[in-house]
């Protein structure tokens, strides 16, 4: 069975294209292509970014309105979830949540860098295929603050569109 692949569309920036691994992290394939399925995603932006680090993306506008989906359950081994793996290494689809593990529902992170400190404690759930060079333009723009937020970037990094890669 072929892994699911997702592809990114970064207004002025370019394509990302992900495969995920419903294998280390089922429910949160699941939950994360349902959302690209029903075009969630569309004109929301890369609202946290960290030059050497991640870049982070799928739950505010571009007017920084928050967009909001439902939850599901942390699928990483510091949640009780060992079949989960995957190393945050360079490239690595990972979900974001707060200090609940249960709190990811539709923000995601991609690792500019290796963050070996994360590992089992976030639920990675893919891997950037092609497009590994839009990464890092997303992770050399420039940022400062926006309200409470910090590595907001100073222009808007806007996905256009998230859609299932079919081959």
């Amino acid at each position: 069975m072929n892994n699911p692949k997702i592809k990114f569309t970064i207004k002025n920036l370019g394509e990302i294209t992900a495969e995920l691994y419903p294998e280390k992290a089922p429910k949160t394939v699941e939950n994360f292509l349902s959302l690209v399925e029903s075009g969630f995603f569309t004109g929301l932006i890369f609202h946290r970014v960290i030059n050497g680090f991640m870049i982070q993306g799928g739950g505010f506008d571009e007017a920084f309105t928050q967009k909001e989906a439902k939850s599901i359950k942390g699928e990483f081994m510091a949640n009780g979830f060992m079949s989960n793996d995957l190393r945050h290494t360079r490239g690595v689809l990972s979900m974001a949540r707060t200090m609940d593990p249960n709190s990811a529902s539709s923000q995601f992170f991609i690792m500019h860098r290796n963050a070996p400190h994360l590992d089992g404690q976030y639920a990675g759930f893919g891997m950037v295929v092609e497009g590994i060079d839009v990464v890092d333009k997303i992770a050399n723009v420039q940022t400062g603050s926006r309200g409470w937020y910090d590595d907001v970037p100073r222009v808007p990094v806007v996905i256009e569109k998230v859609e299932v890669v079919t081959e």
